[in-house]
């Protein structure tokens, strides 16, 4: 094999590998496999041509280039504090937290250069803002609302930007040490009101239930008199009606009654005891006896 054979089948085969490895080149650069976190931004000849998404996607090559690969997970910006003067001219310090996605990376590479810095400015201004137009108590007890509009003045700013407000989180409201003291001594005399207006229902409550108890005792007590008085009136009626059917007799029967009854009475007691009789008292008992007889018969 001559010389100038070998020279053009070493040409040949430089020309294959060179083509060879060109289109390697070119579907190498021709495919881009884009992870499952993360958008390209694609340009051709300096301009913006195109977003690639997820997964394996084609573009021309040597013309488009990545030039940005954007993740689209959701970031947090640092923790910061801000000064803040309520509405009743109240100095607080408020720590934020703001959570934010990239949903269009084309806005966000071409429109603005630092992302955290802007977002993080655009909340402390939002949060002077909202705290400028509540008093210090409707900071602490609604702060959720608070949060609310926060995040929602945020998404309108950012919108632009092509960027999305997850979440905006106020961690913690801070007070100087002198609101602090006197907020304090107003929850002490808070305390000693509702103590004292407390101990006066209490006094109040008692005097009602020993006035409703003493009218209960007077109202007992005048029903019982008036059971009494009954009582006694129908014992008089029927002893006045007994005398105005039998007369005389029935009055005598009575009073004989009576005196057997203190007799009784009298003999029951304790000790020795004499016992003096009028002389027509023996009289009296036979007659009451006979009567009881009688009534008995």
């Amino acid at each position: 094999m001559s010389e100038d054979a070998i020279l053009e089948l070493v040409s040949s085969n430089i020309l294959y590998l060179l083509a060879a490895i060109l289109i390697v080149l070119v579907i190498f650069k021709g495919i881009k496999i884009v992870p499952q976190s993360e958008k390209y931004v694609i340009e051709r000849f300096g301009r913006l041509h195109s977003v690639l998404g997820p997964g394996i996607n084609f573009i021309v090559p040597f013309l488009d280039v990545a030039r940005h690969k954007i993740s689209i997970l959701e970031r947090q910006l640092p923790n910061a504090t801000q000064d803040a003067i309520t509405k009743d001219n109240v100095l607080v310090q408020i720590d934020t937290s703001v959570f934010y996605r990239i949903l269009e990376p084309e806005k966000t590479v071409y429109r603005i250069r630092e992302v955290d810095g802007a977002i993080a400015t655009t909340v402390a201004g939002i949060v002077r803002a909202e705290i400028g137009k509540m008093d210090l108590d409707e900071v602490q007890s609604n702060r959720s609302q608070l949060i609310t509009r926060i995040q929602e003045s945020v998404e309108t700013a950012v919108d632009d930007w092509g960027i999305e407000v997850t979440r905006a989180e106020i961690l913690d409201v801070n007070l100087d040490q002198a609101t602090r003291d006197a907020m304090l001594q107003q929850l002490n005399a808070e305390r000693a009101r509702r103590a004292q207006v407390t101990e006066a229902e209490g006094m109040k409550r008692s005097v009602e239930l020993q006035a409703d108890a003493e009218l209960y005792a007077a109202e007992q007590s005048a029903k019982a008199r008036r059971v009494q008085a009954d009582a006694e009136a129908y014992a008089t009626e029927v002893v006045a009606r007994a005398i105005k059917d039998n007369g005389i007799e029935a009055a005598q029967y009575q009073v004989a009654l009576k005196q057997v009854e203190a007799l009784n009475a009298l003999g029951g007691g304790e000790g020795k005891q004499t016992i003096v009789l009028p002389a027509n008292a023996i009289e009296a008992f036979g007659d009451a006896f006979k009567m009881l007889k009688g009534g008995r018969a």
